[in-house]
């Protein structure tokens, strides 16, 4: 392995290390910070917290774009989103079958495979220019404005039980939670441009395209702190935390990491790949979620069974990656 090589692997290394860390610290400053100013537990739950998860892969998209590498950015966003449904929500149906009662996530479902549908119209042509990145801004501040109505029409739900008891636990001072609010904002930008510097160097060493390193390296290491919320708030028992924490991410990463990276360098020259086996398989697993949560409001879970198909789904899409760069 040579020097350039090495330094990239130790960059990837360090940089997801640093950012799973200053992720954790940026949502328990976020989340402690809305608290102290009063917002309602569901309220911080479904924007600071659930969206917050997000912030990795947001940082990461807008350095990459920054840095002229929208196709990373994308990548980043599309393999996320799988990544989320299929590696995260699989692993923990594993440990502890999810068992989901919220009303407010059965609302979100559809509206997130309706945005998953108006990804794949702007893909089609092979681009996503900035009219369109902004239409996905605009996408966004709508909700944001329909979580902020729902939360506060939506008293009792199961998940403003779980969050509730969620954000009682965050025991820390007003001080302590600016800190760790400025302080993991600034480290979530600095671990990322480690972790952009890496990735690009190794794809350009190994021959295989930013798209690529995107979807898998990249999308994997920025879920990462998705994985450690979902397990942890599953062996607590919070599994309405562990879906809405999904869902809010993956609608996040299509309208808000997308758009972001697509306003900072329009995103264009796309191969026909990214529709057709990455934003297709992206439709399929959401697809996939919506038919497993029909079966909420019979089982009440999705169970080891549903969690293992969903596992096997990241993995065939990954060795189809793999099969296909080699």
């Amino acid at each position: 392995m040579d020097k350039n090589m090495l330094l990239a692997t130790l960059a990837i290394i360090v940089g997801f290390a640093l950012l799973v860390w200053s992720a954790d610290k940026f949502v328990e400053g976020a989340a402690a910070s809305a608290n102290y100013a009063g917002m309602p537990p569901l309220l911080i739950g479904m924007i600071v917290v659930g969206f917050g998860t997000s912030a990795p892969e947001m940082v990461v998209s807008a350095m990459a774009a920054m840095e002229g590498n929208p196709a990373l950015a994308l990548g980043n966003a599309l393999g996320s989103n799988i990544v989320n449904i299929t590696l995260i929500l699989g692993v923990t149906a594993i440990i502890a079958p999810i068992a989901v009662h919220s009303s407010i996530i059965r609302k979100e479902l559809p509206i997130l495979l309706i945005i998953t549908a108006v990804i794949g119209a702007m893909l089609w042509n092979h681009q996503i220019g900035v009219v369109e990145a902004w239409g996905l801004i605009g996408g966004f501040l709508l909700l944001i404005g329909w979580s902020i109505w729902s939360a506060l029409r939506s008293k009792g739900d199961p998940l403003e039980q779980e969050f509730d008891k969620e954000i009682s636990t965050i025991a820390i001072t007003l001080k302590a939670a600016l800190f760790w609010l400025i302080v993991g904002l600034a480290l979530l930008i600095a671990s990322s441009r480690i972790l952009v510097w890496g990735a690009v160097e190794i794809a350009q060493q190994l021959g295989v395209s930013d798209l690529l390193i995107g979807l898998t390296i990249v999308a994997l290491g920025t879920s990462l702190p998705e994985l450690a919320t979902s397990i942890m708030a599953a062996r607590k028992g919070e599994h309405d935390i562990v879906v809405g924490n999904i869902v809010g991410s993956n609608m996040f990463n299509s309208l808000a990491v997308i758009g972001i990276a697509g306003i900072i360098e329009p995103i264009t020259n796309i191969g026909a790949e990214v529709f057709w086996r990455d934003w297709t398989s992206m439709l399929f697993v959401t697809a996939l979620l919506m038919l497993l949560a029909v079966r909420f409001g019979k089982s009440q879970s999705i169970n080891r069974a549903e969690g293992t198909l969903l596992l096997l789904c990241y993995l065939g899409y990954n060795t189809y990656l793999l099969y296909g760069a080699l």
